[in-house]
């Protein structure tokens, strides 16, 4: 079985659902090594200084941004540590908005959210709410070192949260040309037009995800078994050794109450993830 990648909460108001973070997407490309051809051996991939052609320890390496084509500014571990967001090990909700509000080119990656036990009395309410409303939840999550931006919404019996891009990770469409003018200027008549359409609607159809496969995967694995059954082209060798918490009963009435009530009051501080970066900054060095 999947393993959580965390466990932890939906959070919005008052209220708190203990959920596990559970990957939504399974990668089903094929893998391969690069050997040596003429005893098969392995080839690895070394860390190699560039001026003396000596391999580098993994404790004198550092991390560099290049500001201009052969200049770096090295950053310090503190640096990092500081930029790095807040880790909640939540879904915070910021806001609930329709379901078709964000564009389909935000889209990124998913995830289930899998109630742990006894939470599973707010997990349905948020649920059907959603369903009910046709919305849901703009959230921040912290997974591994990383904030992201994601959209939680409801999907048959689960509820699944859906990585969206930030807008300056989006090519604007501006900075490309596309025809945009009438039919008649590129000489498209009404004769084009209907059997374009009628082609269309021929073709129309239901989808159904099932009958699709990643047919050059099924190919390539056909050909890797007949490939195994040559004299000579398997390499045999010793595998190399590779290195719920129970959710508390709440009081839902009282909580919602409470959420509803706070929303009226003064407007809440911000969440300590998002404050304002700290101003103080180790000075940047240049490397010599």
């Amino acid at each position: 079985m999947a393993r959580a990648l965390w466990t932890g909460s939906i959070s919005f108001g008052l209220l708190n659902i203990p959920v596990q973070l559970m990957s939504g997407e399974r990668r089903t490309d094929l893998r391969f090594h690069l050997m040596d051809a003429r005893n098969k051996a392995r080839v690895r991939y070394e860390r190699i200084n560039a001026e003396t052609g000596e391999e580098v320890p993994w404790k004198d390496i550092v991390k560099a941004y290049e500001y201009k084509k052969g200049d770096y500014v090295v950053l310090e571990k503190e640096d990092l540590k500081a930029a790095a967001p807040e880790s909640s090990e939540s879904v915070d909700i910021e806001s609930f908005i329709p379901a078709d509000a964000v564009p389909v080119e935000y889209y990124e990656r998913p995830y289930y959210l899998v109630p742990t036990k006894k939470a599973e009395k707010g997990y349905v309410l948020l649920r059907e709410t959603l369903k009910d409303l046709n919305q849901v939840g703009l959230s921040r999550v912290v997974i591994r070192t990383r904030e992201y931006l994601a959209l939680l919404m409801p999907r048959d019996a689960a509820l699944m949260l859906l990585l969206i891009r930030y807008p300056q990770e989006l090519v604007p469409a501006e900075e490309y040309s596309f025809p945009d003018h009438s039919l008649s200027s590129y000489h498209i008549g009404k004769r084009e037009v209907d059997m374009a359409r009628q082609l269309v609607e021929s073709m129309s159809g239901q989808w159904k995800p099932s009958e699709y496969r990643d047919e050059f995967r099924t190919r390539l694995s056909k050909v890797i078994a007949e490939r195994m059954k040559h004299k000579g082209a398997r390499v045999e060798k010793p595998a190399e050794e590779e290195h719920e918490e129970a959710g508390k009963v709440v009081d839902l009435m009282a909580v919602l109450r409470r959420s509803l009530e706070a929303r009226k009051g003064p407007k809440k501080a911000a969440h300590p993830a998002r404050k304002a970066a700290k101003t103080t900054r180790q000075p940047q060095r240049k490397r010599a």
